[in-house]
């Protein structure tokens, strides 16, 4: 039987072509390292913390969130990908505005996973962080903004986990609003804006040489969220 108590609900050339600028980044996440090792450990006292806040089944998510980083280390990134891809969609799909009464909001895994739900970027820092965890190079894990369309959308802004198995390589898109791994240029339904990962953020225009994107809010977003993973329970 599932931890997770609700199903999941959600609402080619241009994923290559990108020019980048860096800026540094630090991670701190309670008992988590980072670096060329990266590990999750929660303590007793982080996992009933969590109850107390969320109750038991948030327990129950993130006891099955460390069993999947502790017992697959050893399977092909590949397989990785689908474990994670799988794992977090099965958590419910809720707007900020919903979840957390702001417009944007970007949660860490600890509160997508306590609180059972989140939005697209949520999906795609949790599994971007539980991949890095069971050890998957931050080279090849970009968070990647799109505008999508279809499923009741059109041209909306969107996020997901992009994985490039060689710097050249089409990525493959984890994806909440379609849950199977494809390659980008099976997603016509996405067009890449910019993307970034923990090592740097990577502000990249989609189409072509050019300016890089403005993407200021996002740095602060990302910084604030990590700033929450530092002091966390």
């Amino acid at each position: 039987m599932s931890v997770f108590d609700n199903a999941t609900v959600c609402s080619v050339r241009p994923w290559r072509i990108c020019r980048t600028v860096a800026l540094t980044v630090l991670i701190a996440f309670a008992t988590i390292t980072f670096g060329a090792s990266f590990e999750v450990i929660l303590t007793e006292h982080q996992l009933s913390s969590a109850e107390t806040k969320y109750g038991l089944p948030a327990r129950k998510r993130l006891s099955a969130w460390l069993d999947l980083m502790a017992d697959n280390k050893q399977k092909s990134e590949q397989e990785k990908l689908e474990l994670v891809n799988n794992f977090f969609n099965q958590l419910l799909f809720v707007s900020d505005l919903d979840h957390y009464g702001v417009v944007d909001y970007w949660a860490t895994p600890l509160e997508m996973l306590g609180s059972g739900g989140g939005d697209c970027e949520d999906y795609s820092i949790s599994k971007y962080f539980t991949l890095l965890a069971l050890g998957v190079p931050i080279d090849k894990l970009k968070i990647t903004y799109v505008k999508a369309t279809g499923y009741g959308l059109q041209n909306a802004a969107h996020m997901v986990l992009t994985y490039y198995s060689t710097p050249a390589a089409m990525p493959l898109v984890l994806d909440n609003l379609n849950p199977e791994i494809k390659s980008a240029d099976k997603r016509p339904d996405l067009t890449p804006v910019y993307s970034f990962n923990g090592d740097g953020l990577w502000l990249a225009k989609a189409r072509g040489a050019g300016k890089s994107v403005a993407g200021g809010n996002k740095i602060s977003l990302w910084r604030d969220m990590m700033a929450r993973m530092g002091k966390e329970f």
